[in-house]
Formats: structure tokens, sequence, C-alpha cells
């Protein structure tokens, strides 16, 4: 018997039913009620349909990496209707997507021309933006063969369906004609663009609201990543495959289940990072799928710790996500100066970049009721592995999820426990498709082993003699110097280990001996001073000497992005003015 799998639409429906006064979506000037949120997603959908988004081939006649619905452009920051604009999209059976708005316009265009945009939801300060994004857009036969791979004949009928004449005369001059244009006003006093419904329109209307699709478990979830290059890559969920590995659903879950975990609720979740980053939307469905109340805040601006922590007094927040150290460590700070009412707060998750043991700790001693979940995965993979920390007990394991296991190292088995081989870790089961209009791409990521479809994201792993997975690190992240590989990861911890030191990252750079030498960038905290030679005696101290920075850069500020993860293309450009930290022989 197959188990019954569920579209997210669908299970939000569920929720509804249950609790539809229950708080929904929270900001600083926003609620709505889950019974709001459907209406308006409903509303959003007929809107979407009444333009011609929707399906054109269904899941079954498409292979793994090919898209057969509409695409629906995200280009806005955190706030209630960007989960909005996309319950609303997979109402209607069309797919969102995120976009960085950080992304300049090119980079933008050239996101909209991979996908191949139908529709563009977008805060009106970034409307002069996407205007110029529309200059970059890739050209129509470029994208013709990116997107739907060789068959030209097959794709005219199917991704342009009866609106192919106006793509054809608009898209190669780089206008917006052709796009379904819907806007969002963000206070900013930007003119929306020409042709652009506002978004309170576009959820007001009635025509439609009671013809819409069933949503399918087989509909398209969405996440575009830069990855370990920066490049952009589409993967490609099946919404009853994510609902599962990323969103916290119950694998084959019936009604029933799903309405008793909706009854008890599951507090107040804050997103804290960006939405345009697939972890921070897979936290906000968690919670919404769970019956939760979800609360977001302008991420539009720089950081800011008082502010998060005032949105977690005044809204009681039970869980709150971040990512690694570049929150942690502003947070902590803030709340060891301040005075802030955070008893509400039991759960902290973080994720997408390491949060260092001792700013774990340190938000232990001052948060003593806190549990810290560390979570490791991918978007290739959605969650892989948790560990919790709590007062006076460290996280020193973490509990795989359903079908994480170990390749080796050339793929071509899965390792036994027994095994100490250095492998891959690997996800089975409940995983992505493949990537968007990448054939090669996707079956070098999400290969078939033992004919079984797997996950591979990249890290390096292998079983400890407990049986557990030990992740080492991204394999794009090892430098090999002298014939050793050093997992930049490990190093990163110890520098940060260091009281004078605020943060860090570890890569590598060429050397005529070694081959590569080990390079660390680091930040130190104000009023304090260090030597290279210094640093590399402390990681020394610590793990092998090889892995020990052969070459130190104190730098003002080590470059993040905007969500906190490493920014290593920065990092590799830097370790080029890195000065020596190994005492000369004499």
């Amino acid at each position: 018997m197959t188990a019954q799998e569920w579209s997210l639409p669908a299970v939000l429906d569920v929720v509804t039913d249950v609790a539809p006064d229950r708080d929904m979506l929270v900001s600083a000037t926003t609620r709505r009620s889950y019974a709001q949120v459907r209406d308006r997603t409903r509303h959003l959908a007929a809107h979407f349909r009444q333009h011609g988004l929707g399906v054109r081939r269904e899941r079954r006649e498409l292979r793994r990496w090919e898209c057969g619905q509409s695409t629906v452009a995200l280009v806005m920051s955190n706030c209630p209707e960007y989960l909005e604009a996309m319950i609303g999209a997979f109402r209607a059976r069309a797919v969102p997507f995120n976009v960085n708005h950080h992304y300049a316009p090119r980079e933008i265009g050239a996101l909209l021309g991979q996908v191949g945009a139908d529709a563009v939801v977008y805060h009106r300060r970034l409307g002069p933006k996407i205007a110029q994004a529309a200059r970059f857009d890739t050209r129509l036969d470029t994208r013709l063969g990116t997107r739907f791979d060789t068959r030209l004949d097959t794709r005219l009928g199917t991704r342009f369906d009866t609106r192919l004449d106006t793509r054809l005369d608009t898209q190669p001059g780089g206008t917006l004609d052709g796009l379904l244009l819907i806007d969002v006003d963000d206070g900013s006093g930007v003119a929306p663009l020409p042709g652009s419904t506002p978004f309170p329109s576009a959820v007001a209307g009635a025509e439609g609201v009671h013809d819409l699709p069933v949503p399918s478990p087989d509909d398209l979830y969405l996440v575009c990543t830069g990855g370990t290059t920066g490049t952009p890559k589409g993967v490609l969920w099946r919404q009853g495959d994510v609902y599962v590995s990323a969103t916290g659903g119950v694998d084959g879950a019936t009604r029933d289940v799903i309405a008793e975990i909706a009854e008890a609720g599951a507090g107040v979740w804050f997103a804290a990072p960006p939405l345009m980053h697939g972890a921070s939307q897979w936290t906000a469905f968690a919670g919404l799928v769970n019956g939760g109340t979800v609360v977001l805040h302008d991420d539009s601006r720089p950081f800011d710790a008082r502010e998060i922590l005032r949105t977690v007094e005044r809204e009681r927040v039970t869980m709150m996500s971040i990512v690694g150290d570049a929150y942690a460590r502003p947070l902590m700070d803030e709340i060891s100066a301040g005075s802030y009412d955070l008893a509400s707060l039991v759960r902290l998750g973080t994720g997408g970049a390491t949060t260092s043991a001792g700013l774990k700790q340190a938000l232990l001693d001052l948060l003593p009721q806190l549990t810290v979940v560390d979570g490791y995965g991918a978007s290739e993979t959605g969650g892989m592995a948790f560990g919790t920390s709590t007062s006076g007990r460290p996280a020193h394991r973490f509990r795989l999820s359903a079908g994480a296991a170990v390749l080796s190292a050339d793929r071509s088995r899965f390792l036994d426990p027994s095994d100490d081989e250095v492998g891959w870790t690997a996800r089975v089961g409940r995983i992505p498709l493949g990537y968007l209009g990448d054939r090669v791409r996707t079956e070098q990521t999400f290969p078939l082993v033992d004919g079984r479809r797997t996950s591979v994201p990249g890290d390096r792993a292998h079983y400890n003699s407990d049986g557990d997975i030990i992740v080492l690190g991204r394999d794009a992240m090892v430098v090999n110097t002298g014939g050793e590989k050093v997992f930049v990861e490990e190093v990163e911890e110890v520098l940060r280990q260091h009281p004078d030191i605020l943060d860090a990252l570890v890569v590598g750079r060429p050397n005529d001996r070694y081959g590569e030498e080990v390079v660390a960038l680091v930040q130190l905290r104000a009023g304090t001073q260090l030597s290279p030679a210094s640093v590399r005696e402390h990681v020394a101290g610590q793990v092998a000497r090889f892995k020990a920075p052969r070459a130190v850069l104190l730098c003002p500020r080590i470059g993040r992005h905007v969500t906190g993860k490493a920014d290593y293309i920065w990092a590799r450009r830097a370790a080029l003015e890195a000065v020596s930290a190994t005492v000369p022989t004499t």
C-alpha cells in the first residue's frame, strides 16, 4: 500500500480547519489568521490562473530536471506577503522561487532567464532593479536550450503555451512585457513598474476563486541556491518529499494525524534569516504545517540584534532560527548588555554556518531554559542530522534523519558502519528530483547507487567506531597541503575558540613547496592584538600541526553574505594578501 502523500496547501488547509482563528503570519505591522491567509492565497491563486499560470505538463511526463509548471519569482524582503505569494502560487499549481534581492540587475536577469520566470512578485523599492534586470535576461533562444534540453519542437508548445508570440516579440528586447508583475508596497515611496498589479488588488478579486485546481504532491518546490561556487542552481523538490524531509512533516501522515498535531500547535516560530534562502523558508513552513504562528521581521536593513530580541520579547517567541556565529555572537553580546524578557524562548535552531561551541555555551549560560539545535543539511538533502545542546549538556552526537548514509569515495556503493573509509555524506528516500534544466549536474549530484536515487551534497564523511556519521566538511573546502587534507571548518572552529578572535575563515592558496597552504583570515575583538605566529601556535596546540595556518591576514571584518554564510570567494581573494605565520628556520 502506497503511503499517503501531501501537497503543502493541502496540509495547510487541514491546519486551518482545526485552528482558523489562530495567528498564522505576524510582523511588526500585520497579524493574519490561518483563515485570513487561506482566503487571501486562494484569491491570489485565482489571479495567477486568470493570467495563464499553472501546470502545462504533469510530473509523470517529465524528466527529473524538467519543470512543467509556470514559475513565479519572489524578489522581496521578509514580510507576510512573501509566504502568501508562495502559498498562492502553490494553490495555482505554479512554482514560486527565491531571488536574492541583493543581486545586481545582471544577476537577477540571468536567474529570471535561467528559470524562465512567468511572473514576478516584488517590493516596490526593488522595481527599478528588476526593470534593469530585464536588459540582462538570457535571450529566448538560449533559454529554450537551457530549460528544456534539446527538443525544441516539443518545448515550444509546452513552455510558452498560448503566449509564445508575445514572449518571442518582447523577451529578446529586454523588456518586462509578457511577465505578470505584482507589487508589494514597502513604504519606500518608489512607484510600481508599469502594468504592475498591487498585491491587495491581486488578493481581492473574486473571479475564479471557486474553480481552483487541486494541488498535487508531485507539484514542485524550487529552491535557488548559490552553492559553494556562487553559481545559482535550481533544486527541484516534489512537495510530497519536501514536506517530510525539510519542513517537519510526518511521513505517511493521515488527515487525523495532521489535525491532531495542529490542534496542539507548535508555538511561535521566528525565522530570523531572510526568506530568500531555502533554510529560512523551511523553518517558516515547518512552523506552519505543525500549526504554529510564524513571526517575520524586516530584513531589508542590516542585522540588528536589538530588534531581533525585541521581536522575541514582544511576540513571546518560543523557537527562533539563526545562521551560525554571524547571528549568535551579536545576539549573545546584546543579551549580556541589555535587559530582555526572553523566558518564552526555549528552542534555538542554527544551521547554514558553524555556531562555535563557545558561543553555544555562552547562550546556554545566559538562557538556561534554552535548547540549541544544530542542523546539518543542504538544499539538496533537507535536514540530514540534528544535535541538541542544553545547559550543562553540549551536543556530542548528531541524530541522523531517515535515509542518511555514507557513500564510498568513488560513489559506487554505500559504506557499512564497520568501514573506516572516508567517503561522502548521502541521503536516499525523500530527496530532490534534480537541478532545473541541468541533466549533467542532476546525474552527478543525484546518482543511482545500488538502484536507489541518492543525493550527494559534497561533504566528506566517515563512520566512527559507534556507527555514527562524522562529517568532515565540504570537499570544495578541503586544502591539500603537502599531501595532507585539511578540512577548513575544523580549523575555523579552533580559531573561533580563541578569546581574542571574533570571527575567522580558512582557505587555501598556492604554495610552491606544499602545493597549497592553509591561510587564516581573522577578525580580532576590539582592543586586542595578535601576531600571525601566535594565531598559528593557537591552532597547532589543538590539532595536527599541518592543519595550522602557514599564513594569516588580520581583517577589519570577515566577508560574509547577508545570511551570515561565509563568502569564500572574498576569502580566497583576500588570502593573497596574508603574511607568513611561520618562524623562519635559521
